[in-house]
């Protein structure tokens, strides 16, 4: 199977001319003739990005090696000392080589931007890189991609203190690999505003588009850039050009709008669950100008992979939002992916997200899954679902979705399908896997995501995503 690059200025001209009444042609005007009152917006948000530094007696580190203990009894350490930053809510660790695994643990304390007050030490997961592009694709490289630890959401914050260990040194290790008392090389923390959203609404909920004036410029998208323009196209006609949101539909309406797109379907009989709100990029504030530009597909969409961010689960429903900024900026700017890796996003009280750019119907490629990223899809539950239970209106989320975006390809949420891997810890490079059509990540790959408790909910979540696509 193969995926393929599409121009997002192709997407975005085929959309205006699927839908001449709709979207007139003028919707898709450069950035250049926007009227002054319509200037873009861009998001605000920063990422600031700080080496690690050795820490521990002086005494105990080896002559000339940075870090390293005289001791095999002590491991490297590295970290930064409490001080004062610029305002950020996410916090993660990177590295320079991709390939190479944090065998250790890492620790960070902030301090709150509102009371002055230090949080006490908490825990980062450090094994994220399945959370990743294929091998051997052109996304993993890019020579953009580094190593990194899931990132923590925090809120709010000014200052920060930052400890990495790595784990005791196995007997007999030789030190010619990460791991065995060893850190990574190019340790830094990444400290990541999430910015505004750039939107005269907080809500999500749409805004409303002028038509185009008699000039023909282009009053319809007020606030928008090229990028945003592009990104928008992808999911017209289910939502006009600039909304912030795709409305839901009741099951009816969902099969007829999917017959609409392709009349193939009309003998097929399909099952196809009520489509669910869907807060757009535009909605939830994703500057487009950080993402590359093109999008990338892959043939079919045959499987779901659930997953938790392991960001924690210390936000408000309100602040998802930013979150998922931050998460997209982490993943681009700090892990040198190409866009956010999910497909889609869901938070705790169940509102659904859209991810990686390219069209909310479409079989967008992402880079969640490591090894099963072609001709599927990764829903990640913002959270950490390994001791905590996952909310119900995030679980009933994920059986809307997945009962609407599979049924649009075909695919029973109770059954199994087959997919070719691309290379990870459990499955060989081009082995064929039986794979539970809705699988959590540690299916495909060694890890404990989704959390227990979420994975523990994927059963009844098959079933209910099978109801809902009324399956007998």
């Amino acid at each position: 199977m193969r995926a393929f690059l599409a121009s997002s200025i192709g997407v975005a001209t085929a959309a205006a001319l699927a839908l001449p009444l709709a979207l007139p042609t003028t919707a898709l005007a450069t950035p250049s003739v926007l009227t002054a009152e319509a200037a873009p917006v861009t998001p605000a948000g920063s990422t600031q990005s700080l080496p690690l530094v050795p820490v521990g007696p002086a005494a105990d580190r080896s002559p000339g090696v940075p870090g390293m203990s005289a001791s095999p009894r002590l491991p490297e350490a590295r970290g930064l000392a409490a001080r004062e930053v610029e305002t950020f809510s996410l916090v993660g660790v990177v590295w320079d080589d991709a390939g190479a695994q944090l065998q250790g643990r890492v620790q960070v304390r902030t301090r709150s931007a509102s009371t002055a007050t230090w949080s006490d030490w908490q825990d980062v997961e450090t094994h994220n890189g399945e959370h990743a592009a294929d091998p051997g694709t052109s996304e993993r490289g890019s020579g953009r991609v580094r190593g990194s630890t899931a990132p923590l959401w925090v809120g709010e914050s000014d200052g920060v203190e930052v400890r990495v260990q790595a784990d005791q040194a196995d007997q007999g290790d030789k030190g010619g690999r990460t791991g065995g008392g060893r850190l990574p090389k190019g340790l830094r923390i990444e400290l990541v505003d999430p910015g505004d959203s750039g939107q005269a609404a907080a809500d999500g909920k749409n805004g409303t588009s002028e038509p185009a004036d008699d000039k023909g410029e282009a009053a319809l998208l007020p606030g928008m850039t090229m990028e945003m323009t592009e990104s928008s196209s992808a999911n017209v006609p289910m939502a006009p050009l600039g909304a912030n949101e795709i409305a839901p539909l009741d099951k009816a309406d969902s099969t007829a709008d999917a017959i609409l797109a392709d009349d193939t379907l009309a003998a097929a009989s399909p099952y196809i669950g009520p489509r669910p709100r869907i807060v757009t990029r535009k909605g939830w504030g994703a500057d487009e100008s950080l993402r590359e530009k093109a999008f990338v597909y892959t043939n079919t969409v045959k499987a779901a992979f659930v997953h938790h961010t392991a960001s924690g689960n210390n936000y408000a429903c309100k602040d998802a939002p930013a979150v998922l900024r931050s998460l997209y900026r982490y993943h681009v700017v700090s892990s040198g992916w190409r866009d956010i890796g999910y497909n889609f996003a869901v938070d705790k009280c169940g509102t659904v997200y859209e991810g990686r750019a390219g069209g909310v119907a479409k079989p967008v490629l992402g880079a969640h899954t490591m090894g099963f990223n072609t001709d599927s899809m990764g829903v990640a539950v913002i959270g950490t679902f390994s001791s905590t239970a996952p909310p119900k209106p995030a679980v009933d989320a994920v059986a809307r979705l997945t009962a609407w975006k599979l049924g649009l390809f075909g695919a029973d949420p109770r059954a199994k399908t087959t997919l070719r891997s691309g290379g990870g810890n459990l499955y060989a490079k081009g082995s064929n896997v039986r794979l539970n059509v809705i699988s959590g990540h540690r299916d495909g790959f060694a890890t404990e995501c989704p959390g227990r408790l979420l994975y523990g909910a994927l059963p009844p979540t098959r079933t209910s995503s099978a109801k809902l696509q009324g399956r007998p």
